[in-house]
């Protein structure tokens, strides 16, 4: 009998352990993503200060002027803002499981935000999308970048099978799509994706 008690502290130090290594990692990850978003907001005010005497800001996405198979791997786009959320995320080109750690990364095969047509950004559900979930119809949504403010309301909610692309199609109009696993609080690998079309606004 004298043997139990002490494989019972052997496994509740061996929980502890495991549970302040998880903590130690979380605390890095965080950490990295945390710098990650200092570093690019700062290449953002930069990259605002020198466009602002030589391009006037862009209000309204144009056609495309460059391919895309021009664009740099984890290009800065700007930040995303949801002032009623209290949502403020830099976007970078890329949907990788790295970019996504550190940034809401934009869907390469879209188009930019200062292009026509509908461009769609995805991030993690249980990071920078969290508070997605309260979301509703109407609320209003800035994309800050180096090509000018682009603004949107929410015109669209839905949910989605992973393989449903449909939310990414052309409608014939410049929109911002974003993109998260759904239901926001299941645990594990999340069956569905909650897509949220936001139309541009002139204002």
């Amino acid at each position: 009998m004298s043997g139990r008690p002490s494989r019972l502290r052997a496994l509740q130090r061996l929980c502890t352990a495991l549970g302040l290594l998880c903590l130690a990692w979380y605390g890095v990850v965080e950490g990295q993503s945390i710098h990650y978003q200092q570093r690019e907001s700062a290449g953002l005010q930069r990259a605002l200060v020198s466009h602002t005497t030589e391009h006037p800001t862009i209000e309204r996405p144009r056609r495309a002027v460059r391919p895309s198979a021009t664009r740099s791997d984890h290009q800065l786009i700007g930040r995303l803002e949801i002032p009623r959320l209290n949502i403020s995320v830099m976007v970078v080109d890329g949907d990788d499981l790295a970019t996504l750690k550190r940034a809401a990364g934009h869907l390469p095969d879209t188009p930019l935000p200062w292009e026509f047509g509908n461009s769609a950004v995805a991030a993690h559900r249980d990071s920078f999308f969290r508070r997605l979930e309260d979301i509703k119809l109407s609320d209003r949504l800035t994309l800050t970048t180096p090509h000018g403010t682009f603004r949107y309301a929410v015109a669209k909610l839905r949910v989605v099978d992973p393989d449903d692309l449909s939310a990414l199609a052309q409608t014939g109009r410049s929109s911002l799509t974003l993109v998260t696993c759904y239901p926001f609080r299941y645990v594990g690998p999340a069956p569905k994706r909650f897509v949220v079309r936001a139309d541009h606004t002139p204002t």
